[in-house]
């Protein structure tokens, strides 16, 4: 397996994000990377499989080839695909669909413990050959004993709506996750200690990846 070095005087390669999640770009970008978002437009709903982690290893699959796909060939790149859900009581669990489901989902997950599973696929164009590399992260969270006041207020803000399982860690439901077994960035959205293993499995090192200030 080849392998992409700077000091070699190689160009960097290009780093997608086939994601539209704020939160997975930033975490990128505070770890020193500096990725363009390329959003796919697969189609969620159609996908299934025996089990959540099969699910969202799935999907990151189809998000990250749909976008590789359309990208144009010539420069080396690594194309990032994610999805995040919420593991309870053997059920997934993405964005709620209303206020209404929010404030349930809520109600079933206060006082108890899930797990947030992300599967990640990265395509990889190197040196004109294609290669690919894919896991799923696992975290334990565990949710705050939320009386229905705060639970309905925490839905009025509108953040529980737009993100997997319902909660952040980053925002303002940080205040009702009580504790977090296993990569905390998992949570948010992308593993960036599985990323790292992934990116070196196709033959780039993580550090060369840095965008620093000189």
């Amino acid at each position: 397996m080849s392998c992409w070095d700077r000091s070699l005087g190689a160009e960097r390669p290009a780093l997608v994000l086939a994601s539209a999640s704020p939160a997975r770009l930033e975490t990128l970008v505070r770890a020193g990377l500096t990725p363009r978002v390329v959003v796919s437009a697969v189609d969620e709903d159609a996908f299934t499989a025996d089990t959540v982690t099969g699910l969202v290893a799935a999907l990151a699959q189809a998000k990250a080839e749909a976008v590789a796909a359309d990208l144009l060939p010539g420069r080396d790149l690594l194309v990032v695909g994610c999805d995040s859900l919420l593991e309870l009581d053997g059920r997934p669990l993405g964005k709620p669909a209303s206020p209404q489901e929010a404030v349930e989902r809520w109600r079933g997950m206060r006082g108890r413990t899930g797990h947030l599973h992300t599967g990640h696929h990265v395509v990889a164009r190197l040196d004109g050959q294609a290669r690919t590399a894919s896991g799923v992260a696992t975290t334990e969270v565990a949710f705050a004993d939320l009386d229905d006041a705060e639970i309905e207020a925490y839905v009025a803000t509108g953040e529980p709506s737009l993100v997997a399982g319902a909660f952040t860690i980053d925002g303002l439901g940080g205040a009702y996750v009580t504790a977090v077994k296993g990569d905390p960035h998992n949570v948010v959205g992308i593993s960036l200690p599985l990323l790292r293993l992934l990116f070196a499995e196709l033959g780039v090192p993580w550090h060369t990846l840095w965008t620093l200030p000189h």
